[in-house]
């Protein structure tokens, strides 16, 4: 499909939905930790997806392939996705949804720190510098204050590490040839090399019911057959139009997560909560700004 350079609507909205259902995810893994283990419910997760995934790609004719040189790569990035996933999902148990929306949507923070050192012509610029130095602020707010919104150390530090490993995943797609393998492909990696390790890594903690309802199953399945899918388009969408204009819908998501959390879970935002938020949204769009061309 022709490269673009600006988002329309299409991107534009693609992008606006996707942000909505990243912020839920957050409030769907809270509810869903009242009725599965955390770390069983994400194996699990991984490999129902890993067949939804599976079958999508092969009724679209997607290129899968184990011998085109991504197979090591394929689960380095699994390995990492599963560290990413039992960090959220553990994090759940520990504090709030308007906390991890915070810390795990640092991402870009990370990412752009990485890039800096390992990617050609991605160095830390003046204007990327006051992002980064107004989105850590943020987060630093965040950390500050230990009662803002009902959250613990152990849970907002599992967050951020969550969010690095994100980060390295990202990091990994750009600068190896993993890039070869199709989104679907890569999603593929991912989902089947975390769903062997966190299905038999959930037995250390603890038992993998907990008080399960029948609607926990519904939750579960929009976890599963949403979510991934949305990963699936914000690659899509990363391939086709700017990366700065896509990055820039980043901030969206604490957005939604935060308001989410408040409006279905009745936490409480307050002053830290808001500011941490605005700084590390408004860190996020500085970050993605694309630079004015000289002429």
């Amino acid at each position: 499909m022709e490269k673009k350079n600006s988002l329309d609507l299409i991107g534009g909205s693609g992008l606006l939905a996707l942000a909505v259902v990243l912020g839920l995810n957050q409030v769907m893994i809270k509810v869903l930790n009242s009725g599965l283990q955390p770390v069983f419910s994400c194996g699990l997760r991984s490999l129902c997806a890993f067949f939804i995934i599976y079958a999508y790609a092969r009724l679209r004719g997607r290129h899968l392939s184990i011998s085109d040189g991504t197979l090591f790569l394929g689960i380095i990035t699994g390995g990492l996705f599963a560290l990413e996933f039992i960090f959220l999902f553990v994090a759940l148990d520990y504090t709030s949804v308007v906390r991890v929306s915070i810390f795990f949507y640092s991402m870009p923070i990370w990412i752009t720190l990485g890039a800096h050192f390992v990617v050609p012509g991605e160095r830390i610029t003046a204007m990327k510098g006051i992002g980064l130095a107004l989105a850590m602020a943020g987060v630093v707010w965040a950390f500050s204050d230990r009662g803002a919104g009902g959250g613990s150390l152990l849970g907002d530090v599992l967050t951020t590490v969550g969010a690095m490993c994100w980060a390295a995943i990202g990091l990994i797609a750009r600068v190896t040839k993993f890039n070869r393998a199709v989104p679907e492909m890569q999603l593929l990696y991912q989902l089947s090399v975390s769903a062997v390790i966190l299905i038999p890594l959930a037995f250390l903690f603890g038992p993998l019911i907990r008080e399960l309802e029948p609607w926990h199953w519904g939750v579960f399945a929009i976890m599963t057959g949403v979510v991934p899918f949305g990963f699936l388009f914000f690659f899509w969408v990363v391939s086709i139009y700017p990366p700065s204009a896509v990055g820039s819908f980043m901030f969206l998501a604490p957005v939604f997560g935060v308001i989410f959390g408040w409006l279905f879970l009745g936490e409480q935002i307050g002053l830290t909560i808001v500011g941490a938020l605005t700084l590390v949204s408004l860190g996020i769009i500085i970050i993605n700004r694309k630079p004015k061309v000289k002429v």
